[in-house]
């Protein structure tokens, strides 16, 4: 019995010795963005702002909002274009049993594995002739290209899981494919939807390569290229850089808190047959 508690005390002490570790730049960025400037140039920084200012976020806000509903307009648009092909193509591939669908899984598992920026210099060719450059739906389409294939994923694996009973009771009822899908797939697949839209917006949320080469000049500034230009403008003002950045994780910090049950269902639905 002693050892067993021993045991897990020092299972909880290593757990929270490992946590404090990979929390710890998350508190520093806080930490920095409350610290004057001035007492930033000591060389030993308090572990905690003796003077907290919020000098760094009223410069953060002032010159950072329009790039974040910006951004925010593309995640959301990402996230419903991505869905809108992934759905319906997971559905086809997990449940219409299509032919060359282990190919399309297979290409989609090779798409997962390209680089980048491979894919940004081919669409930047296809842009600058279609005038797509400097556009949301550019940018939208982009993200979507990077998105689709991960969601294509999450959901067969959780759409394959469905009772083929179940489709099979409803088409004897007379619906048809698009009936079933809307009527019984999607409401059961809400788990692995969440999921799927959750990081097709993270991952539009903070997409660099494409906002930095789909686009030119000040015409559309997504979030994560106003924070490079706002350091490289700013390097001195370090508890302004820092303020950003925090206000960065914000949206993606409240989109896990209130997805985070939907988010451990929707990767594990996959993992298990009955």
């Amino acid at each position: 019995m002693r050892d067993s508690r021993l045991r897990r005390a020092m299972n909880t002490v290593f757990g929270v010795t490992i946590l404090a570790i990979m929390l710890f730049p998350l508190y520093w960025m806080v930490n920095v963005s409350l610290t004057p400037s001035n007492e930033l140039l000591s060389p030993w920084p308090a572990l905690f702002p003796a003077n907290p200012t919020l000098a760094g976020y009223t410069s953060a806000l002032s010159s950072q909002v329009p790039s974040l509903m910006t951004s925010i307009a593309i995640g959301l648009g990402t996230a419903v274009l991505a869905l809108l092909i992934s759905i319906p193509a997971a559905y086809a591939m997990g449940k219409l049993r299509v032919r060359g669908g282990g190919v399309v899984m297979f290409t989609l598992l090779i798409a997962q594995l390209l680089p980048a920026v491979v894919l940004t210099m081919a669409l930047f060719a296809l842009y600058a002739r279609i005038g797509l450059i400097n556009t949301y739906p550019g940018l939208i389409l982009a993200n979507a290209t990077a998105a689709v294939p991960l969601s294509v994923i999450v959901l067969r694996a959780f759409i394959s899981r469905i009772p083929d009973e179940l489709l099979e009771a409803a088409r004897i009822d007379g619906a048809g494919p698009l009936r079933v899908l809307v009527a019984i797939v999607i409401p059961l697949s809400r788990n692995a939807i969440v999921t799927s839209a959750l990081f097709s917006f993270l991952f539009a949320w903070g997409d660099f390569i494409f906002a930095r080469s789909l686009t030119t000049g000040n015409e559309l500034v997504p979030f994560t290229l106003s924070l490079f230009r706002f350091i490289g403008a700013q390097s001195t003002n370090w508890n302004g850089v820092m303020a950003t950045a925090v206000i960065a994780s914000v949206p993606a910090l409240i989109l896990l808190v209130f997805a985070q049950r939907y988010i451990a269902s929707g990767l594990t639905g996959g993992a298990l047959k009955d």
